[in-house]
């Protein structure tokens, strides 16, 4: 990979973690992204060799056997993984928003109970919001969960869940109270409890290699001391828990479309037509200029979102929204570019472009659309005027 992923305003640590990552990433993700792709094969002994590099519990507390980085390491460790592979850098993403909100908002029961295999990933987890009819709309969301004296019985449907059938730990957003935000809550269901199941793995256009399902909850019922962090303060918990991962999921699509940036390199210096090579033609230099040149903004904006959320500046959702929506439709973008520079190889299975394009276009839906992420900026710019 090419050196504009690191730079001089990193600390020694910092770009060790970036030298570690991405060594992990070719060895371990990179040579078999294809093959896993293909079989649509989720590659849990993958995941469990990440988590031996702390990357199971990256941003826990180092007493919870987490790695206690920040979100500016963070978004080091997502670019450089999904250079390797964006499906399983994407997973990662996720699942480190689950522990994060546990080792957050859970009581010291809850994260001597959760955090230890979760960071080790022996336990993987999921994070269930989304609904058959909430999506972008969250706060409509209709699974409940009913008081029962000292249990909650739930009910109701998730969609497009990663992970779900493979993970054990599933924190699931239900209502408890009236409409609206103020009446969800968020609550840690394992995979062995009662009337949990789950749908079929979906077809999709990418991230095959990893699964996605529905989470089907029929009477589940859980002891009271598996609600997190309160009842009525799920929805709040939700998009905190998402501001971190949209920075997760930007991260990645720099770290994909990084890498079919630098396949367009060797492609083009590969290959000649007219009788010189295509990377000495001008257009197409200017072609992978562009590239380079929003891959570069988009990261410096990803970068500084980052530090906005460690600070706890109060404009730090919008940043990490911005960043979100400019990565994520960038990443694509430049992605796609990098497919047409390939020709028709860049059509084929086998160099690898076309399933960067396949896996990116789905960041520009997940963790929030973009459309959402507009709406989270715009209203961040008009909210003083009302």
């Amino acid at each position: 990979m090419t050196g504009a992923m690191t730079s001089t305003q990193l600390t020694d640590d910092q770009l060790a973690i970036v030298e570690t990552t991405l060594d992990f990433a070719q060895e371990h993700l990179a040579p078999h992204a294809l093959a896993w792709d293909q079989d649509k094969h989720f590659p849990v002994e993958v995941l469990r060799k990440a988590a031996d590099l702390g990357l199971g519990g990256m941003y826990v507390a180092e007493d919870a056997g987490g790695s206690g980085l920040t979100r500016a390491d963070g978004v080091l460790v997502f670019e450089a993984l999904a250079s390797g592979c964006p499906s399983i850098a994407g997973y990662l993403s996720i699942h480190n928003m689950v522990a994060w909100m546990i080792d957050r908002y859970g009581d010291d029961a809850q994260r001597a109970r959760w955090l230890g295999p979760l960071t080790t990933m022996d336990w993987l987890g999921s994070y269930c919001l989304t609904e058959p009819g909430a999506g972008s709309d969250a706060a409509a969301l209709s699974t409940r969960a009913e008081r029962d004296r000292d249990t909650y019985v739930l009910n109701g449907v998730k969609q497009f869940i990663s992970g779900a059938g493979a993970s054990h730990v599933y924190i699931v957003m239900a209502r408890t109270g009236e409409s609206g935000p103020g009446g969800v809550s968020a609550f840690v269901v394992e995979r062995d409890d009662p009337g949990l199941s789950f749908g079929a793995n979906e077809k999709k256009m990418g991230w095959n290699a990893q699964p996605t399902r529905q989470v089907l909850l029929d009477d589940v019922r859980v002891p009271a001391d598996r609600l997190l962090g309160g009842e009525g303060n799920g929805f709040r918990i939700a998009m905190n828990g998402l501001n971190g991962g949209r920075l997760g999921i930007a991260a990645c699509s720099l770290g994909g479309a990084r890498s079919a940036l630098d396949r367009s390199l060797t492609h083009l210096a590969d290959r000649e037509a007219f009788g010189a090579r295509l990377l000495d033609a001008q257009a197409l230099q200017f072609r992978l200029a562009d590239m380079a040149t929003e891959l570069a903004a988009a990261r410096a904006l990803v970068r500084q979102a980052a530090g906005a959320l460690d600070a706890g500046d109060p404009g730090a959702p919008e940043l990490c929204a911005m960043a979100k929506q400019f990565a994520t439709d960038t990443g694509h973008s430049v992605a796609d570019r990098a497919l047409q520079l390939h020709g028709g190889y860049g059509y084929l299975t086998e160099y690898g472009i076309e399933k960067l394009v396949r896996d990116l276009r789905v960041h520009r839906i997940l963790e929030g659309t973009n459309e959402i992420m507009r709406l989270i900026v715009a209203r961040g710019l008009t909210g003083a005027l009302r």
